[in-house]
């Protein structure tokens, strides 16, 4: 387990640093000065080259380059060119607010997901099945900012049920936080409720086709047990798959939803940094990202002799 780990560790290191190169050359690609956003369009010739000189902009790409790359190895991200805070620490804080919300949508999402699935493949070709069939497709056919725009519609401004702009830290007022993050919580399980059940659907299907399900039926065991026993565990594998794209994907930044919600998490940071041409967040939050689907990816793999025996961390 432990040699397993350490080689796939290892394994992240060019994955991360071709990351790092293909971010790095993109965003000085994309048209437009930091420096002119910076000081705007009244700026002198003089007060451009003496900030593009404290920002390091003057030097070739290369050395630029070289000189990002060892800071990143040592933890440090830069600051941020808009407002001078460190990258890492404004990442961290961006990522809580994200982490919060998609954690517990997804674990949500699946709980609700697997058995629903696994009952639509139980009564496959029933009234059930069609029914929980032609939700998931409604609800994977919904974008998620006009599912979320909907709610907000109805508990935010018609009910008056749940606040509509705005965002409160935890450390400040856990209730009145946890009151801003209902809405985008519910509309993210709404969405990957659908896409779940789907998968799930087809996986249990293609295990109860299988000769041992129909042994153990032979032998007389209930329909509950053969289900929970012998199906969920071998049907589990490839949704538990996607879940952890799905983790990925969320943990990156659900851009969409944070402006929809105006939440103050990493995808709006990103997005926030691109428009200002912000490189060093920008740089700092897609290298991030990077590093969230490789640990995701990892806990997948090393979690898969749990829902799998004949699967082995070797």
């Amino acid at each position: 387990m432990l040699g397993y780990l350490a080689r796939r560790l290892v394994m992240t290191l060019p994955t991360l640093l071709l990351v790092g190169v293909t971010v790095f050359v993109m965003m000085r690609l994309v048209p437009g000065d930091p420096v002119l956003v910076m000081l705007g369009d009244t700026a002198t010739e003089a007060d451009i080259a003496d900030m593009r000189a404290a920002l390091g902009l003057d030097q070739p790409l290369p050395v630029q380059f070289a000189l990002w790359l060892s800071r990143v190895a040592v933890g440090d991200l830069g600051a941020s060119i808009t407002n001078g805070q460190p990258v890492f620490w404004l990442i961290l804080e961006r990522f809580e607010v994200s982490a919060s919300i998609v954690l517990v949508a997804v674990a949500a999402a699946a709980l609700i997901a697997v058995p629903l699935g696994l009952v639509a493949a139980w009564k496959q070709n029933s009234t059930a099945d069609l029914a929980i069939v032609a939700g998931a497709t409604i609800l994977v056919s919904v974008p998620s900012f006009w599912l979320g725009l909907l709610l907000l519609l109805l508990f935010g401004l018609k009910l008056g049920w749940l606040p509509v702009v705005g965002f409160v830290p935890f450390s400040e007022n856990f209730a009145l936080a946890l009151s801003f993050l209902v809405l985008p919580i519910v509309t993210l399980i709404m969405i990957e409720v659908g896409v779940l059940t789907r998968m799930s659907r087809a996986a249990a299907i293609e295990v109860l086709r299988l000769e041992y399900v129909t042994h153990a039926r032979a032998k007389g065991l209930p329909e509950w047990r053969v289900l929970l026993r012998h199906v969920l565990p071998n049907a589990f594998a490839p949704t538990w798959t996607l879940i952890g794209l799905i983790l990925g994907n969320l943990l990156g930044g659900i851009a969409v939803l944070e402006t929809v919600f105006t939440l103050p998490g990493l995808g709006r940071l990103l997005v926030d940094g691109i428009f200002a041409r912000d490189y060093p967040v920008v740089q700092g939050c897609l290298l991030f990202i990077a590093l969230i689907y490789v640990i995701v990816n990892l806990i997948v793999d090393l979690m898969y002799p749990l829902f799998d025996p004949r699967v082995t961390a070797e």
